[in-house]
């Protein structure tokens, strides 16, 4: 599938802000599954400069700063690129014989990183129970993280009034509720604490509208879903609890890291600015004919937080 994506940011400030620094995660990047044709970054008012670079875990990020006072700021990020199907392997390893591989360094140091708790997912003993009943003895590790997105899609309910960027992990596994990237860290706290190595992946779903409603402007979504590592000869394989399917054409990867702080599409300090208002807009848009979308039409909203 070929996409048009545009990621538009607006805040207002009641009274203007004095300085404002921000770090976005907007760069949809070139990898396996993706090809970029061309990227554009529009921020208002315009910044002096925008500093690009690579961060530690490989994803491009942009920085820039405002040193005089305004009362609102857009971001707008447009990228036009190929998502290509995912290829999933019919036969995968048991999942014991990839602990056992990162028990003894086997794997690459940016595999190894991804076994170890992080600010957000630390190492609960019951989300190692919650995982155990998909990962049986000698099961395939594909078959047994498929069930594990299953287990979280049924058992989870998506209700974005019960948490936010600060809720505690320990605090959804409780409740059952939450959003989409506290559903990706339940994922991904149950795969370390069985000693698999697995990672938050920040992107883009494409969505569908309601039954007869017409494909509005805007009402696609931020996304953010977990990818665990399969193994040498297979790699990361993406899975999307939110939706119960293995992440492909319908999803557009930005970032990659630890957890949700590690990727956030934008992060940023104002300084003044008074009451602060956020509006967000994804349009994801079809640039040619392909399969209809594999989430749900009608289903709420899935945007992925940001600051």
């Amino acid at each position: 599938m070929r996409y048009q994506v545009q990621h538009k940011t607006a805040y207002t400030y009641s009274e203007p802000a004095s300085v404002a620094h921000n770090l976005l995660h907007l760069r949809v990047p070139t990898m396996l599954r993706q090809s970029v044709e061309d990227f554009a970054l529009l921020v208002e008012p315009k910044p002096r400069s925008i500093v690009s670079r690579t961060d530690y875990f490989g994803n491009q990020v942009h920085y820039f700063s405002l040193s005089e006072p305004h009362d609102g700021m857009t971001i707008t990020s447009t990228s036009r690129v190929t998502v290509k199907p995912t290829v999933v392997p019919s036969m995968s390893p048991a999942w014991e014989v990839l602990v056992s591989a990162g028990r003894s360094n086997d794997f690459p140091l940016e595999v190894r990183q991804f076994l170890f708790p992080s600010r957000h997912i630390g190492m609960l003993p019951s989300l190692a129970e919650y995982g155990k009943a998909a990962f049986t003895k000698g099961r395939p590790i594909i078959e047994a993280a498929t069930e594990l997105t299953t287990r979280i899609f049924k058992d989870y309910k998506y209700d974005s009034t019960v948490t936010s960027i600060q809720t505690p992990l320990e605090e959804v596994v409780r409740q059952r509720h939450g959003v989409c990237q506290d559903f990706a860290h339940v994922g991904i706290g149950a795969l370390r604490a069985l000693g698999l190595p697995a990672r938050y992946v920040s992107g883009y779903l494409r969505t569908a509208p309601p039954p007869g409603k017409p494909r509005l402007v805007g009402a696609d979504a931020s996304h953010a879903w977990f990818s665990v590592f399969c193994g040498t000869e297979i790699g990361w394989i993406d899975f999307d609890p939110t939706n119960n399917v293995v992440a492909s054409t319908d999803h557009i990867t930005l970032a990659h890291g630890r957890d949700f702080e590690d990727v956030s599409p934008i992060q940023g300090v104002v300084m003044g600015g008074g009451t602060r208002t956020m509006r967000v807009g994804v349009d994801v848009m079809p640039l040619d004919a392909g399969s209809p979308p594999t989430s749900q039409p009608g289903q709420p909203s899935q945007q992925q937080r940001q600051g």
